[in-house]
């Protein structure tokens, strides 16, 4: 226990920024616990404090700044990129949507409290033509506010900490199993729902190539775009003849579906 301390000690600033850098480029990394340590050894005086917070907050916008720029020179494509390997494809999209649309670059003050929106705000931003000096005081203030909440937060339990510090030693190897499990049957869980949704969403299913024979043999199907307004506005394209509604604007607009031809939806 006293070498992991010694080595935190002297390197913990490095271990950090490392730490965090891979988890904001998109790496499934816990970076809020070791936040959490970090705040808890400044509190037990075994870190510098100055160092330890200026390294997280640099390695947070040096990562932001590299999704910002693929935002910028990619489009939309980087955003698919980072939904489909999240623990939430089906649904990442349309969250991180319109969680920039309603709040904008105000978002990036808190993007690293979401799960799954904090790697996708930055790129939201460049798609969107964000400006890089709002862009670069929005998500410094952020990486600040975030690295604060959570070394405060260990620094405020350094004793607590502590404590299980030194039954993680005395546990060993069993604490990286249990830790290990935890993480696996959370996956497992999510994968679980996605299958499940998936499931639900194929008992009523239509392919292009239905919908263009319904179409052909005369059906007249009523379309409705259902694409978020942001994905409209990134890909302005859609089936000839659908009616384009927003999601958060279908209760007020259930008069424009007709109720006497087959209602076809679809979104991206």
């Amino acid at each position: 226990m006293d070498e992991v301390i010694q080595f935190l000690t002297e390197y913990g600033a490095i271990v950090l920024f490392t730490v965090i850098l891979l988890e904001q480029l998109g790496l499934p990394l816990p970076s809020q616990l070791f936040l959490i340590a970090a705040g808890g050894l400044v509190g037990a005086g075994k870190m510098t404090i100055s160092l330890a917070p200026v390294a997280a907050v640099i390695a947070a916008v040096i990562a932001d700044i590299l999704w910002f720029e693929l935002g910028r020179r990619r489009g939309g494509s980087i955003l698919a990129l980072l939904c489909r390997i999240s623990l939430e494809p089906d649904t990442c999209k349309i969250k991180t949507e319109r969680a920039y649309a309603r709040f904008g670059l105000r978002s990036l003050l808190f993007s690293k409290f979401l799960p799954g929106y904090s790697t996708a705000a930055p790129p939201l931003a460049g798609i969107f033509g964000a400006s890089y000096a709002r862009f670069l005081f929005f998500d410094l203030a952020g990486a600040v506010i975030w690295v604060i909440a959570f070394m405060g937060l260990g620094q405020l339990f350094s004793n607590q900490i502590e404590q299980v510090a030194v039954y993680a030693a005395e546990w060993g190897f069993w604490v990286l199993v249990i830790v290990a499990a935890i993480l696996a049957a959370y996956i497992v869980y999510k994968y679980l729902v996605r299958r499940r949704l998936i499931h639900r969403l194929l008992i009523g299913r239509i392919s292009i190539d239905e919908l263009k024979q319904m179409i052909d043999a005369g059906g007249n199907p009523a379309i409705v775009d259902l694409r978020h307004k942001l994905e409209f506005e990134l890909s302005p394209f859609g089936i000839p003849g659908a009616v384009w509604i927003a999601p958060d604007e279908i209760e007020q607009r259930l008069e424009e579906i007709p109720r006497d031809r087959d209602v076809v939806l679809y979104c991206s």
